[in-house]
């Protein structure tokens, strides 16, 4: 069943990928699982949660305008010199 909606993730392309693995909050993994079973629904191809991650966290650091800028050539000098450090967790 197609919708006429569109969704802000597209259809997927074919990429080269690695693999990684991150913890989530469970109420994430659900939202992650609904909107797979949406993005199948709209364009008609099976795909997973696990598959659409990568290509919501591309266009997630393609729109951030603050990264883009720091990235550009000139951009942000100082803060670029420096090593990001993670922030620490507690698990």
């Amino acid at each position: 069943m197609s919708t006429t909606r569109k969704l802000r993730l597209g259809p997927l392309p074919k990429i080269e990928s690695i693999k990684l693995t991150f913890v989530c909050p469970v109420s994430l993994k659900a939202d992650l699982d609904r909107y797979a079973a949406l993005h199948a629904q709209t364009y008609g191809e099976a795909v997973d949660a696990v598959t659409l991650v990568p290509h919501m966290l591309e266009a997630f650091v393609a729109k951030d305008r603050g990264f883009k800028a720091l990235k550009a050539p000139g951009g942000g000098s100082a803060r670029r010199d420096q090593q990001v450090r993670p922030r620490a967790t507690q698990e």
